[in-house]
This record gives C-alpha cells, structure tokens and sequence, in this order.
C-alpha cells in the first residue's frame, strides 16, 4: 500500500510538470511565429526582400535535426521495452546528431557572413532575420541538449522506470519541438528566398 500511495504521488508530481513544458512549448512556437511575422511585415515593403540563396549548411542541419528526432524514437522506445544499453546508446546518438546540428548552423552563419557578404547588421533587415531566426533556435538547442544530457545521466543512476520515463517525455516533447521549429524555419526562409 505504502509503496503504491509514493508511486501515486510521484505521478502527481510529474503531471504538472509536463503540463509546464507544453505551456513552455506553446510560448516558444509564439515566439518564433512573432519573429517570422515581423519578417513577413517588413520584406513587404519595397525592396526589402531576402534576395539570397540560403546556404546548403541549413538543407543538411535540417537533415541531421531529423535523424535525431529518429534517434530519441528509438531511444524512448528502448526505455519503454527496458533495454536501459539501448536507450543510453540511441540517448548519446541523439545528442551527438544535436551537437552536429549546432556545428552546422554555426558554418552556415560563417558562410553568410565571410562568403555572401550577408551581415547580422545588414542595411535590408530581411537578411538580419535570418541570424535571428538560427541564434534564436540554437539558443532553444543549447536547452535541449542539456535536457538530453540530464536524462543520459539519469541512465547511468538507478533511477526509477517512472522518473526514467519521464525524463525520456521531457526530452522527446522538446527535442521534437525543436525538429518542427526548424523545419518551419528553414521552409519560410527557402518560400522567402528570393
């Protein structure tokens, strides 16, 4: 009974959290969604548009964003089934696919900027979006991986499956957050390119 009643309060404890990080969640898509309207208001004008081609360090950190929402899959599907080697081994996958994601976004600004000529204080705004929209997202990245790096810790620990679990959520629920988040930023900037 005793044991029971901790496991009941220990999921009671978790609702709420998990409730904060869609209020989280919801609050960041509003911020993205905000900044890619200011895009939309300002290259209304006259000669404000993008005109360039985004780097292809965006196409493949995209790419590389996508196969590690495919590794998080395969390591929440493991703690579910129990196969602790297994989730430790998609989890490190996961955050070094992460760390690639950030490199990559990183060269494709240092391409903007020592390649095109594109500048962060550049006189057409529209193309000082573009750093905002990367750093802004690389930011939330920065977050994830550090959720990630707590749950691979948690791994190592004789943690309970239920705190285990909830760790693998959290970090599923953001780290796919993130994976959207970018591909609906890099598909505005390709719509906007030109």
């Amino acid at each position: 009974m005793m044991a029971q009643m901790s496991k009941d309060d220990t999921r009671l404890d978790l609702a709420p959290k998990i409730f904060n990080m869609w209020i989280f969640i919801f609050t960041s898509g509003m911020f993205f969604a905000a900044f890619t309207s200011g895009f939309i208001v300002y290259s209304g004008g006259r000669g404000h548009g993008l005109n360039v081609i985004m780097p292809s360090a965006f196409l493949y950190s995209t790419i590389l964003i996508v196969f590690s929402s495919g590794t998080l899959f395969l390591a929440s599907k493991a703690a579910k089934g129990l196969q602790f080697a297994k989730q430790r081994m998609f989890l490190w996958l996961t955050f070094a696919l992460g760390i690639a994601f950030f490199a990559m976004q990183i060269y494709a600004m240092y391409v903007l900027t020592y390649k095109m000529n594109i500048f962060l204080t550049d006189p057409n705004a529209s193309r000082s979006f573009v750093y905002i929209f990367a750093s802004m997202h690389l930011i939330h990245i920065i977050a994830g991986l550090l959720l990630l790096l707590n749950t691979i810790t948690a791994t190592y620990r004789k943690t309970p499956q239920v705190i285990n679990l909830f760790k693998m959520q959290m970090s599923s629920i953001f780290w796919h957050f993130l994976g959207i988040i970018w591909i609906y930023l890099y598909v505005f900037l390709l719509l906007n390119q030109n």
